[in-house]
This record gives structure tokens, C-alpha cells and sequence, in this order.
């Protein structure tokens, strides 16, 4: 990757719609976890069930930062007026 596409890389992951996908892609991360959440309770397993609980904070932290990163942005979207 040369340093001109390196930096619209960086730039991209910054912006508006990097942070849009960026959230897009770790709500669908939760899929997974309900699923192995699911799949943890049926089983009876409070080990994976302990996992998939420490795995949803993950995302909901992860979330909330990417919110955070919209709102320094500052998006007007009405997610936030």
C-alpha cells in the first residue's frame, strides 16, 4: 500500500461513515456472541455463558466508544438531536 492510500486509509477510519461501519461491523460482532450466549445456556456451560457475558461488554464498550468518536465528530444525525 503506498503512503497516499495508507493515509485515505487512516482518514477513512476517522470519518463519519468509517465510524458508521466500524459500528455497523461490531453490532453484527453481537450476533455471534448471542448465539454462543444461546448455545451456553442450553448446554448449561456457565463458563461459555461467563464468556459470551464478558464478550457482549466488549462490544457494548466498544459501542459506546465509536458513539463517543461520532459525537467529537459532530454528527448532527438524529441519533444524537
Amino acid at each position: 500500500m503506498s503512503t497516499s492510500a495508507l493515509q485515505k486509509a487512516k482518514g477513512f477510519k476517522k470519518s463519519k461513515t468509517g465510524t458508521y461501519l466500524s459500528i455497523g461491523t461490531t453490532a453484527f460482532g453481537a450476533l455471534g456472541v448471542i448465539k454462543q450466549a444461546r448455545k451456553a445456556r442450553s448446554e448449561h456451560d456457565a463458563l461459555k455463558l461467563i464468556d459470551a457475558v464478558v464478550s457482549a461488554a466488549a462490544i457494548a464498550t466498544g459501542v459506546a466508544l465509536l458513539v463517543r468518536e461520532l459525537k467529537r465528530i459532530g454528527d448532527d444525525d438524529v441519533l444524537f438531536g
